[in-house]
């Protein structure tokens, strides 16, 4: 079991956590993440920012594992802002992720963020020239408050540089990106150079292989018990396809497939049991590649 006192310990004696942007605390599946990175967040007197693709989704609690119980009366965002349906991306995640961390820095508390997509995680500290473009809050308020049409007008009077993607989905993104753009048209301006976005401190839980699939195993049993078969047969009532809930990851594919009496509930089980334990695998290699890309990890197992 992991103390959160002993962390806290080891963060002010070993790193210069409070002077990097962000506290990342990254692991597999069922390695107990959210249960520490609340702990911190008590002590620490602040908020967390999910970083799981799949979380952002309402209707989907059992199944994305949110533990929504866990945080208590902690702060946690970047959960349930996304309609099933919707395909929430890396682009949308950083843009969501700038707005929670200017809110929370604005607090002057220090910044813990939580999750087991390496992707997103990643995307964090790689070079984002965009984002350090400076943001007007009053401004981009006011302009929100014009139709979706207007604002692409305004957009279209600019030239857009080339690799410069614009997320059209909503209103919000499009005021950002007329924003970015007209900072550049002004004379003199040159985007900023490509350094990583956020500076982090990251803490790995990478628990003991054994006891990583015991954890894998009960948790299954735990949700199914709790209704996450119920949960998919609500997501189809909402007006989902069964095609479309598989998109949201491997609970909902399998769920799918035992519902549209594809499998029965023995090889479903099985089988859901022994790909969410691949999963894991693969998330332990992508932060190991992490690791070989530069990234300095952490690992709490190794905290003496």
């Amino acid at each position: 079991m992991i103390d959160s006192t002993s962390v806290l310990k080891y963060l002010y004696r070993e790193t210069s956590f409070l002077d990097k942007d962000i506290l990342i605390i990254l692991g597999p599946t069922a390695s107990g993440k959210t249960k520490l990175a609340v702990q911190l967040a008590k002590s620490l007197q602040t908020e967390i920012i999910s970083a799981d693709s799949r979380q952002v989704y309402r209707h989907m609690d059992i199944g994305t594992g949110k533990d929504i119980k866990e945080y208590g009366d902690i702060s946690c965002h970047l959960i349930n802002i996304a309609d099933p349906g919707e395909h929430y991306n890396v682009t949308r995640f950083l843009e969501d992720f700038e707005a929670a961390y200017l809110s929370i820095k604005e607090k002057g508390k220090p910044i813990i963020v939580c999750g087991g997509t390496g992707f997103y995680i990643e995307a964090l500290l790689a070079p984002q020239p965009y984002s350090q473009i400076p943001t007007d809050i009053a401004w981009r308020s006011q302009l929100e408050q014009q139709s979706k049409e207007a604002i692409q007008e305004l957009l279209a009077q600019y030239i857009i540089p080339e690799g410069f993607k614009i997320d059209y989905s909503s209103k919000k993104r499009i005021v950002r990106a007329l924003e970015i753009l007209i900072w550049l048209s002004q004379p003199g301006q040159v985007l900023p150079a490509a350094t990583p976005g956020y500076t982090a401190t990251i803490l790995g839980l990478d628990p003991d292989v054994a006891l990583r699939r015991d954890r894998i195993s009960q948790r299954l049993l735990d949700r199914l018990d709790e209704g996450m078969v119920q949960e998919v047969q609500n997501l189809l009532h909402l007006g989902l396809t069964h095609d479309e809930i598989a998109y949201y990851g491997l609970e909902y594919k399998y769920i799918s497939y035992y519902l549209r009496g594809q499998i029965d509930y023995d090889f479903f089980l099985q089988k859901l049991d022994t790909e969410i334990h691949r999963y894991a695998k693969r998330q332990m290699t992508y932060f190991r590649k992490m690791e070989k890309d530069g990234h300095s990890i952490h690992w709490l197992n190794k905290i003496k």
